[in-house]
């Protein structure tokens, strides 16, 4: 398996070579001395809690399609993660919130990303519910009424039994 995405350097448009850099195998341009370095997708997500109730997402879109969620989605290149959980909170569900301290750090649950997900506290602070963008619906959950079974990812039944008891 190839270690670059690019055949050709995105700079100068040379054909890129593969090199063992910085400990790995790299795209190099021989031309320009482009490395290219695979990093990493970075996503985000919301733990938001309010009058004892769980605020989860039906996804719309794959993987796992169907199951419920917590409002997340992936940091875009400009930007920080904080507004972009933000930003993924108000399109998924309407709301607008205010994103807090980080919970934990875990690797991203889909096998064909490789990344980091960051899950933070939330709360609400405006807007009305509403699904949106990649959900097909958005709905606060009493903590006994927590679908279980249809939880989209395991580590959110981790976090959710452990931070809502």
């Amino acid at each position: 398996m190839s270690m670059t995405v690019y055949r050709y350097c995105p700079l100068c448009g040379h054909e890129l070579e593969i090199r063992h850099l910085f400990g790995a195998d790299r795209g190099y341009c021989p031309a320009c001395g482009f490395i290219h370095f695979r990093d990493p997708k970075l996503a985000v997500g919301a733990l938001i809690v309010e009058d004892g109730r769980v605020l989860l997402v039906r996804r719309g879109v794959i993987p796992r399609k169907g199951y419920w969620a917590m409002p997340s989605g992936f940091v875009e290149y400009d930007e920080q993660p904080r507004p972009a959980l933000a930003r993924e909170i108000r399109e998924e569900t309407g709301l607008e919130a205010e994103v807090g301290r980080v919970i934990d750090v875990y690797p991203i649950a889909d096998p064909n990303k490789k990344g980091v997900f960051l899950l933070f506290e939330a709360r609400v602070t405006g807007g009305e519910l509403r699904p949106g963008d990649d959900v097909s619906e958005a709905r606060w959950f009493s903590i006994e009424d927590i679908p279980w079974e249809e939880m989209a990812f395991p580590q959110l039944k981790e976090v959710l039994n452990y931070e809502t008891h």
